[in-house]
């Protein structure tokens, strides 16, 4: 089949897809990715073809309001809805839909009769389990998780009301609102693979039926890579190091981060590996090693800690490493993977971004590394998740289609 799979966001929303596309196109499937300009590289690396969509609007500040993100966002999806529709063609046969890009491309699907699949990296139904991974609430109970989540949906489709208006107009779809579309799709019981282990969050028992967790998907490196021979000379030199980054997060703040890493590691004797990252991490002196892009798979096994913004992907990357983590959660999903990290014995209790001090930093770094519980328990959920094969359970998905 020609697979097109749309996905919108940062570094870390488009990378599993990466690794999701080649297991795909490996059974024979020709695959492409629509995603920002920026991720061309990393697209076409992994063997894909490439469709461009608008930028991505970037990460918010840790200091921006509700009121404010809602705005940048709603401005963002309706640049976006036009430009998926671009990407889009007319021989796609199966549209593969991200938690951003779904809200869309429903629209697209109903307007060119092309069969569509979620491809989450969240769990976005609403759940007696747990509260809505974006309302950084902790539980509220059975009943005000599930209304909390509802709530969490309307306030979606808010963001996504005016994309889908221009959308539906120029595909020459009579009027709908998402909410509606998104009852429509529900009754019909729309499938969607959830790209996490099921170790890290079970699939709740309330969902319905088509609603899946497969293990995760691991963005694409080539199998040759090895890490550049700096960083091998550093990792050599001394004990195993702890590492620092904020990913897409926290641009323009890289001098405060960084000072409050060199007084962490200080403090605690340890070395330090300080990804760049948006923020443009940066510091200098004996035992840090300041670094670019580097794939998780290859860094974070050779750690004695991971310290990161919990955002999903890097989250299960240290998981998947067996290592303790420092999560500094600061915003959208973070503190629910944080939270989920804490309740699984593999990071002491998250520090908040805006709180982050070298005094907190320091004493998290002590606990993850010394304690060795923290390590005990990374290493178990590791173990599973070696066992996971969520490429492969997704393309069991995809076949279904194929035998329609």
């Amino acid at each position: 089949m020609r697979i097109l799979i749309a996905a919108a966001g940062s570094y870390g929303d488009i990378a599993p897809y990466t690794g999701l596309g080649t297991r795909l196109r490996a059974a024979g499937h020709d695959v492409a990715i629509a995603t920002h300009d920026g991720f061309a590289p990393l697209v076409r690396g992994a063997g894909l073809r490439f469709r461009p969509l608008p930028a991505d609007a970037g990460a918010p500040g840790p200091a921006a309001g509700r009121r404010a993100l809602m705005r940048t966002a709603s401005a963002f999806v309706r640049d976006l809805g036009g430009g998926l529709a671009d990407a889009v063609e007319e021989a796609d046969d199966l549209l593969v839909l991200s938690t951003t890009t779904a809200p869309l491309g429903w629209h697209l699907a109903e307007a060119l009769d092309v069969p569509t699949i979620g491809a989450y990296l969240q769990p976005a139904h609403p759940t007696r389990e747990f509260a809505p991974v974006v309302s950084g609430a902790r539980t509220l109970g059975g009943w005000g998780n599930c209304a909390m989540g509802r709530f969490s949906l309307r306030m979606v489709d808010r963001v996504y009301a005016d994309a889908v208006g221009d959308l539906r107009s120029r595909l020459g779809l009579p009027a709908a609102t998402t909410a509606a579309v998104r009852a429509r799709r529900e009754r019909e019981a729309w499938p969607v693979s959830h790209g996490f282990s099921p170790a890290v969050v079970r699939r709740p028992a309330d969902w319905r039926a088509g609603l899946d967790v497969v293990g995760n998907w691991w963005p694409h490196h080539d199998p040759a890579a090895r890490l550049p021979s700096d960083v091998e000379d550093f990792l050599g030199s001394g004990p195993a190091p702890v590492f620092i980054g904020f990913g897409s997060m926290a641009a323009g703040e890289g001098e405060r981060l960084g000072e409050v890493a060199v007084a962490a590691l200080r403090r605690t004797g340890l070395r330090g590996v300080l990804q760049s990252g948006r923020a443009g991490l940066a510091a200098s002196g004996d035992g840090i090693l300041t670094v670019g892009e580097l794939p998780h798979a290859l860094l974070f096994p050779r750690m004695a800690a991971v310290v990161h913004h919990a955002g999903a992907g890097t989250t299960a990357a240290g998981l998947r490493a067996g290592v303790p983590a420092v999560p500094v959660p600061v915003t959208a999903d973070q503190p629910f993977w944080a939270g989920r990290l804490t309740a699984l014995g593999a990071a002491p209790a998250a520090v908040p971004f805006r709180e982050l001090t070298a005094e907190r930093l320091a004493d998290a770094l002590t606990r993850a590394v010394r304690e060795t519980t923290y390590a005990s328990a990374a290493e178990a959920v590791a173990r599973v998740m070696a066992a996971e094969d969520g490429a492969g359970q997704f393309l069991k998905a995809v076949e279904r289609f194929e035998a329609e």
